[in-house]
């Protein structure tokens, strides 16, 4: 009898969860893996949406906590979180001596679990490297991308760039992004509609979305996080002069949530905001039903540039945070100006759903990662190729 591979899995924010929910199943069922489950830092919060419950109602068994989020939401607290995550976490790998440690993306948090891997002598898998992005997001990224040992790209774009950066092509895999599989389901099964206002609470009156709804998401940009209050005030400013509900969530914990959640507080006093209801989070499945049924997505989250390309739904991206990130047709991009996200708004929500995109995958990546996972090389050596 095989000994199993035990894949430590990190889940260090609200969306990383929908990011790799597929994956971590598929995991889980593997007859050849063993599922390590770590939720950290901000996922474990409530003021930015805990998926703590979440992820044990889908039936996954949480190994460990890591508390290590500084409060601040400024560029030393981050910078002292990922401090703190590197030291958390490498007393988590040592109990839990994984032979696979695996992050995600390209938050702060991740970075900390790639470093904790590394010095470990850990093989590190880093699923959605090769990307472009803004912020500094694009730092950590290739960083994470040099730490890491197995990469898990979304995109035939991202591998190539995974192949220049000196990695071992044998090492690269395009499995797609396995956000893309819950994409998947919901578009072969819709399922019946179901009132977000009963099911999740959030903050608002009750509103009527059988005309119709946008949804909004907006987060902070770490490198202008001194802007943040006003950026937020463009698009709350542009959401409100819109005649169709508006379903808003709470942003990330990044440097400029500060700004960012005063300036929506501070709006929800100061004007009418009858037509608006506010989220921190929702279930994976639940939050792309509620995408896929909407007339349009608003702000500069990354399932606009990824789910909302395979589902077909309009999106208004605004500002930097996506910047040089592959997109579908779907997506308008437009800057920090009112008028500007107001006609993007217009234009995008009469034009009704868009032709489907593959660019990140065919909804099959979770199965993929797993059989990736049991079957490459362990290795920590490596050297740049060329």
């Amino acid at each position: 009898m095989s000994i199993k591979r035990k894949i430590c899995v990190v889940i260090t924010a609200r969306p990383s969860y929908s990011r790799v929910k597929t994956a971590l199943a598929a995991i889980q069922s593997h007859p050849d893996l063993e599922l390590q489950l770590v939720v950290a830092a901000s996922a474990l919060l409530d003021r930015y949406g805990s998926v703590v419950n979440q992820i044990e109602k889908d039936g996954f068994r949480i190994n460990e906590k890591v508390f290590m989020v500084l409060e601040g939401e400024n560029p030393t607290s981050m910078a002292k979180t990922t401090g703190m995550g590197v030291m958390e976490l490498a007393t988590t790998f040592l109990n839990l001596a994984p032979d696979i440690v695996v992050t995600i993306a390209d938050r702060y948090e991740t970075i900390a679990t790639a470093i904790a891997g590394a010095y470990m002598n850990i093989p590190v898998a880093h699923i959605q490297g090769g990307e472009v992005t803004g912020s500094i997001d694009e730092k950590v990224r290739h960083s994470v991308t040099k730490l890491a040992d197995i990469h898990l790209v979304a995109s035939q774009d991202a591998f190539e760039r995974v192949v220049r950066l000196g990695e071992d092509p044998e090492m690269v895999f395009n499995t797609g992004c396995p956000s893309i599989d819950l994409a998947y389901e919901i578009m072969q099964n819709p399922g019946a509609s179901f009132n977000p206002m009963e099911k999740y609470t959030g903050v608002g009156k009750s509103l009527d979305l059988k005309g119709g709804y946008i949804v909004v998401m907006q987060h902070p940009v770490t490198t202008e996080y001194r802007e943040s209050r006003d950026h937020i005030e463009q698009t709350l400013r542009a959401a409100a002069s819109v005649k169709l509900p508006v379903l808003w969530f709470w942003p990330n914990v990044d440097a400029g949530a500060d700004g960012t959640s005063a300036g929506i507080r501070s709006f929800r006093e100061n004007h009418d905001t009858s037509h608006f209801h506010f989220y921190k989070n929702m279930a994976p499945h639940d939050f792309l039903t509620l995408l896929y049924r909407s007339k349009c997505l608003i702000g500069n989250s990354s399932v606009g540039i990824r789910e909302c390309a395979f589902l077909g739904v309009p999106v208004v991206n605004v500002g930097s945070r996506q910047a040089g990130r592959m997109r579908g047709h779907n997506v308008l991009d437009v800057d920090y100006l009112e008028s500007d996200i107001c006609d993007a708004i217009k234009k995008q929500v009469s034009h009704g759903l868009f032709e489907s995109s593959r660019i990140y995958g065919n909804g099959k990546a979770g199965e993929k990662i797993a059989d990736v996972l049991s079957e490459c090389q362990l290795k920590i050596a490596k050297k740049i190729t060329y």
